[in-house]
């Protein structure tokens, strides 16, 4: 009898072993997923692979929802990043021309990666384009403020308004350019992001662009000389609240002057 209830145990003890060796293994247990559990990208690789390679394939050539990069510089990449246009969201978008338009909603989304995950990731993916691997060199103390002046009112004022507070053109709206840094200005001039043209050297040199983007930058805090800037409307809007203004002002006068005398 005892022998029987030995045995028993034996078996019972062996068939727990198993069981428990079983539920282990499943794929779904906790064990497993801890093991096979992937951590946060370690490099720009691993970042291009998850967040872009999606929409421009994993060689930079692109794909049904995206286009080729090869060619495209480090400026354009380095644009597209910082200004929080890529990667795109996926969201509910239904298309590649519904996530672009969602990416030209100007300044609607901060940068998704730091300054130096966002270097390392240009990098990397100017690697596979092959493009232009410089950033424009910006020194705001060598360019000219008149001169920048004269560059933007010819060059820019037309879209982005004189005072740099954005427009429309075509059905779309131009952004407004004080939020954007001094390098961000310089790489939207040289590669044209959106519906903007690109200015090459020919149209804008070295020494322009320094002074364009010191004048850009003056806008985002403009000395407003003469009286209040009445939110920079323009001088159409302006010159009306001063006739306005004015003519109430003299209507009030002659009445008060008629009632006394």
């Amino acid at each position: 009898m005892r022998d029987r209830i030995t045995a028993f145990l034996g078996v019972l003890t062996a068939g727990c072993a198993v069981l428990g060796i079983a539920v282990l293994a499943r794929p779904g247990s906790t064990t497993a997923h801890v093991v096979v559990a992937a951590g946060p990208p370690q490099s720009a690789e691993q970042i291009y692979l998850r967040d872009c390679a999606t929409c421009h394939g994993a060689d930079a050539r692109g794909t049904t929802l995206g286009p080729d990069l090869h060619g495209v510089s480090a400026a354009s990449i380095d644009f597209q990043l910082s200004t929080g246009r890529m990667p795109v969201p996926m969201g509910d978008a239904t298309s590649h021309q519904q996530r672009v338009s969602d990416a030209e909603a100007q300044a609607r989304r901060p940068p998704k990666y730091d300054a130096a995950t966002r270097r390392a990731l240009v990098d990397y993916t100017v690697g596979l384009t092959g493009g232009d691997a410089t950033l424009p060199r910006i020194d705001l103390n060598a360019g000219d403020l008149a001169a920048g002046g004269t560059v933007y009112r010819s060059q820019c004022a037309a879209c982005h308004a004189w005072s740099g507070d954005g427009g429309a053109l075509l059905g779309r709206e131009a952004p407004s350019t004080h939020p954007a840094t001094p390098l961000q200005i310089a790489e939207a001039v040289r590669t044209g992001p959106g519906n903007m043209p690109a200015f090459g050297h020919a149209a804008v040199d070295d020494e322009q662009l320094q002074s364009l983007v010191r004048y850009v930058r003056y806008l985002d805090h403009a000395d407003d000389r003469g009286g209040t800037p009445l939110w920079h409307l323009g001088p159409l809007a302006e010159g009306a609240v001063a006739v306005f203004v004015g003519l109430g002002l003299l209507v009030v006068a002659v009445r008060l002057i008629g009632t006394r005398s």
